[in-house]
């Protein structure tokens, strides 16, 4: 009779667990894409999506911006160009080649030329995905960007200045009221200066190599009023983090997609991680314990199973 129970139980959870992966599901176009639900946690606990959900979505576009706004991560980290015509786009590479199915130089193009190329060749062809399942997508501009992040209280947007451009975007940080909701992150010390003053209200978060001298670095740091120091995720270690910490300023990592690393680096207290893969490293925030699996989750469960208590396990 028990065993009946259990069994009962254990099929009942089954059932449930598919009907809540149904509603977890969120569309790409006419693609399902797993993802989990929007989490309220509240703002500074550093789980930024590095160019957006760039695991599941194509990077720098505005789906993966949608994406990350969906997951309810702290903060969305995008690039900046200049085009030819002194537009400020959303893109990683001074060329499009990498991501797109053209290889064009920003600076020597405009706008409109560069909306001919589709940013999203590269991550269709990765993931053997169709044009239905990962429709074409376009160089966003900043400006487009900053606008999905109007009114969201949950997720900030931190900009990387890859030119001199620094001015141009604060302007429109300004004049869509975005102050307060936007940092910048870069290794550029004449940039991030450049960021404090004209605006000493933004957040800097300097990035620093994986050898660099953190006594320095805290230095620099101090006397700019730059709020963090980003280092690469290899050269951290307890005593930098103690370091960095005991001068007032946060500590953050990049870039960090394994596991073990993530664990190991909010172990020693890093309070900023940088990463593509941002619903692990928030399901990893909340439940330590959570063991994952790998591969984009594309239309289907990759797996349900309940054991003889009546858990189920996706």
């Amino acid at each position: 009779m028990m065993n009946e129970i259990l069994s009962q139980k254990a099929r009942t959870t089954f059932l449930s667990v598919l009907m809540l992966a149904s509603v977890m599901v969120v569309f790409f176009g006419k693609t399902v894409l797993g993802q989990g639900p929007t989490t309220h946690r509240p703002l500074g606990a550093g789980v930024t999506a590095h160019r957006g959900n760039s695991s599941e979505f194509p990077e720098n576009t505005i789906p993966a911006f949608q994406s990350a706004i969906s997951l309810g991560v702290d903060w969305a980290e995008l690039d900046v160009h200049t085009t030819k015509d002194g537009r400020l786009v959303v893109l990683h590479d001074v060329r499009t080649g990498r991501v797109g199915d053209k290889d064009l130089l920003v600076a020597s193009h405009t706008y409109d030329e560069l909306k001919a190329v589709d940013v999203a060749t590269a991550f269709r062809k990765k993931h053997g995905l169709t044009l239905q399942q990962c429709p074409p997508q376009t160089i966003p501009l900043l400006e487009d960007v900053l606008r999905l992040f109007i009114g969201n209280n949950q997720t900030r947007i931190s900009i990387q200045p890859k030119a001199d451009c620094v001015q141009s975007a604060i302007t429109i940080i300004k004049k869509l009221n975005m102050v307060d909701r936007v940092g910048f992150n870069d290794g550029n010390l004449a940039y991030m200066s450049e960021v404090k003053r004209l605006a000493p209200a933004i957040r800097v978060f300097w990035d620093r190599p994986a050898d660099s001298d953190i006594a320095a670095d805290i230095r620099i740091a101090k006397t700019h009023g730059f709020e963090a120091l980003v280092l690469q995720y290899k050269g951290i270690t307890a005593e930098k983090v103690q370091q960095v910490k005991a001068a007032g300023l946060e500590i953050g990592a990049w870039t960090v997609n394994d596991t073990e690393v993530m664990k190991a680096l909010i172990g020693l207290g890093v309070q900023r991680l940088y990463t593509d893969e941002p619903q692990k490293l928030m399901l990893l925030h909340e439940h330590p314990e959570t063991v994952f699996g790998e591969g984009l989750y594309m239309e289907h469960l990759q797996g349900t199973c309940a054991d003889e208590t009546g858990y189920a396990f996706l």
